[in-house]
């Protein structure tokens, strides 16, 4: 019997008493695997050997794996300090907690879990304890530790790992799944009698070359045929996030709709991220507890007249019969540098022609870009994350103008049921507030903030007509669009790489 030569090699190899794998043969031959596998399908077919098809789960401990196996759980370790400090009985200060905790580049991985396994809560700057768990009997730390000591070993051979506890270490990053088919060989009676017969190498040819075709030597050579069912080594190339993506898809529809985008710093002074949205400088919005402030030199390119007109606008009011807020207002604090919390960062500056220059009305323009926020990390809140700020600039606008904007954007990602509740914002008036439904749990979902920006706002930067605004969620339009429950299983150190790879992007 003669037949290609790979399949001779894998014929050979094979035995009648043992199921070698496809690796094992790879390794006896010399072949690749998949050259093997190829000539495996074609002797099966031939009925010389019978495949066997096993799933095996593996899971490896990551490089942070293997540093939080040696260290403790970042939230184990804070649960652990906080117990110290006395939070079980009363709140602490959170900040002495986690100094005490030594998380290093892990305080926001470790509170996000902490709240998560209900450890305790932070609220205020202060952390709570519940006195009542075991942090030996952490179910992810537990399954982590087994892993470490049995070095790989696979989820069956593993009775401290439950599925649930490997779920998440997946997720965290700190382990990592392989999932794999694995196929066996083994000779049947036929195979055996064949090799008892004397099996032969056939000379066969695996492509086509010029050199054939220009001598006409392909009509007399034998081609081997290829089998399309054989396995191809897995590859995953990258691809555009999906938020990314949505983000893009954002865009798009404003440009659309006649919008211009807008860009600048994510770091900016105080000066254009509040003072210019008349927010007073003792808001409480405006602490270090709900944003970042940086350790830089002040910021010296602020225009003189601007500078004075907004802080007339803080002290003094707009208008014969405005009014300002009756609370201190320094230069000091205005050149203060901090992470934008808010893209309208970017408005303050547009709308002062600082930017590019005077506009004149009508203007609409928008923006798409990451703002930063010291909030509580949960299922739709992060410490970064997308806001749309748009705005249009004309005479005569109205609230009902800022509604239809609204319908006209959302419907073009098949939301359609907005819900509208009027809202206190500093800078505008009226305001109010944008929520959605979720398509899965059927909860209303708030998607952003609006209103009519404030004389107070307008005047000092030299706008004299009306101008319409808002700050909306990417992040909770994707939630509205793909049914997300979690924001941070697409978005952050705990998200779903598998959901990330196989979400169908919506057009």
């Amino acid at each position: 019997m003669q037949l290609p030569e790979s399949q001779v090699a894998v014929l050979e190899a094979a035995s009648a008493t043992e199921a070698k794998t496809i690796e094992q043969m790879s390794e006896e031959t010399g072949l690749k695997p998949e050259t093997v596998t190829g000539a495996a399908f074609d002797l099966e077919d031939a009925g010389l050997i019978a495949v066997s098809t096993t799933e095996t789960v593996s899971y490896d401990v990551t490089d942070e794996g293997e540093t939080y196996a040696e260290a403790g759980l970042p939230e184990v370790r804070l649960y652990r300090a906080a117990l110290s400090a006395g939070a079980a009985d009363a709140p602490v200060s959170m900040g002495a907690v986690i100094g005490d905790a030594d998380l290093g580049d892990a305080v926001d991985i470790a509170l996000a879990n902490y709240a998560r396994k209900g450890y305790g809560g932070v609220d205020s700057g202060e952390i709570t304890a519940d006195p009542a768990l075991d942090p030996g009997a952490d179910a992810e730390a537990v399954a982590l530790e087994s892993l470490v000591e049995a070095d790989g070993a696979d989820a069956d051979a593993d009775a401290d790992a439950d599925d649930d506890a490997l779920d998440q270490l997946v997720r965290r990053g700190l382990v990592e799944r392989t999932e794999r088919t694995v196929r066996s060989v083994t000779l049947t009676d036929e195979g055996v009698t064949a090799l008892m017969e004397g099996v032969e190498p056939a000379e066969t040819v695996d492509r086509l070359t010029p050199e054939m075709l220009a001598s006409g030597e392909w009509r007399d050579v034998e081609f081997t045929a290829y089998n399309v069912e054989a396995d191809a080594p897995e590859t995953r190339g990258g691809k555009v996030h999906i938020l990314r993506q949505t983000a893009e898809r954002v865009k798009d529809t404003l440009v659309g709709m006649g919008f211009r985008e807008m860009d600048g710093p994510h770091a900016d002074s105080e000066f254009w991220i509040n003072d210019c949205l008349f927010m007073p400088q003792d808001h409480p919005a405006r602490t270090h507890w709900d944003q970042f402030a940086l350790d830089v030199p002040p910021m010296e390119d602020i225009p003189d007249d601007l500078l004075n007109r907004v802080r007339s606008a803080h002290l003094e009011g707009v208008g014969e019969d405005g009014q300002g807020y009756h609370s201190p207002w320094t230069e000091e604090v205005a050149r203060g540098v901090d992470l934008r919390g808010h893209t309208t960062s970017l408005s303050m500056r547009y709308l002062s022609g600082h930017e590019i220059g005077e506009l004149e009305p009508p203007e609409r323009f928008f923006s798409v870009e990451k703002v930063y926020r010291n909030d509580t990390l949960d299922p739709t809140h992060l410490l970064e994350f997308f806001q749309i700020e748009g705005w249009v600039m004309a005479d005569d606008l109205s609230v009902r103008d800022l509604m239809g904007t609204f319908e006209e954007f959302y419907e073009q990602f098949g939301i359609t049921d907005l819900q509208f509740k009027p809202h206190y914002n500093p800078y505008t008036e009226p305001s109010f507030e944008l929520f959605g439904t979720h398509p899965e749990t059927g909860e209303l979902i708030e998607i952003g903030n609006s209103g009519m920006f404030r004389e107070e706002v307008l005047r000092p930067l030299g706008v004299e007509c009306d101008v319409m605004a808002w700050g909306l969620a990417l992040e909770r339009l994707l939630m509205l669009m793909y049914g997300f429950d979690d924001i941070r299983d697409v978005h952050g150190t705990l998200c779903d790489l598998d959901l990330l790879r196989n979400t169908e992007v919506l057009h």
